[in-house]
């Protein structure tokens, strides 16, 4: 069902993912101290999904009997400003969806199907990030930082009441 290729393609991509969880972590918190708190949880369920993907792949490669390599493919960076964050995130994710894409291709010339649809379900979630990030920059052009930026700070527990 599977070969040496395809169990590299899956490592890979657990330490991609476990990078990008971690990346997405680190902004959370830079996010935090700039006051940008509701961008802050936006990272934090990014975050989130990003553990999700390495999971499941972690299942699928002990489910073909491979033994995970947990690690990150780089160490995460703090951003010195929200663009460059974005821009930072943007490039990562453009990186994945063309992995993924061909890791899928792979998974399928060798016939190993749950695999495929794994990395092209991943892909597919990639491509989402990508559009909300390409969206994110858009906004930060139109509007200038500071206006987009207004609309991402919280001021306590009433926030939404006072919104």
């Amino acid at each position: 069902m599977s070969n040496e290729k395809t169990i590299e393609y899956l490592q890979q991509a657990v330490k991609m993912e476990l990078t990008a969880a971690h990346q997405y972590q680190l902004h959370a918190h830079t996010l935090d101290d700039w006051g940008l708190t509701r961008l802050a949880g936006q990272m934090r369920e990014e975050m989130q999904e990003e553990l999700g993907h390495s999971d499941q792949f972690i299942e699928r490669l002990m489910f073909l009997k491979a033994a995970p390599e947990i690690g990150f493919e780089k160490t995460p960076q703090q951003a010195e400003t929200l663009p460059d964050m974005f821009r930072a995130d943007l490039s990562d994710e453009e990186e994945a969806i063309g992995f993924y894409t061909k890791a899928a291709m792979h998974a399928g010339e060798t016939g190993d199907i749950g695999t495929r649809m794994l990395f092209e379900k991943v892909a597919l979630d990639e491509e989402g990030h990508k559009s909300w990030l390409e969206l994110q920059l858009d906004l930060i052009e139109r509007l200038g930082e500071k206006t987009y930026s207004a609309k991402l700070v919280s001021f306590g527990e009433d926030d939404e009441s006072a919104g």
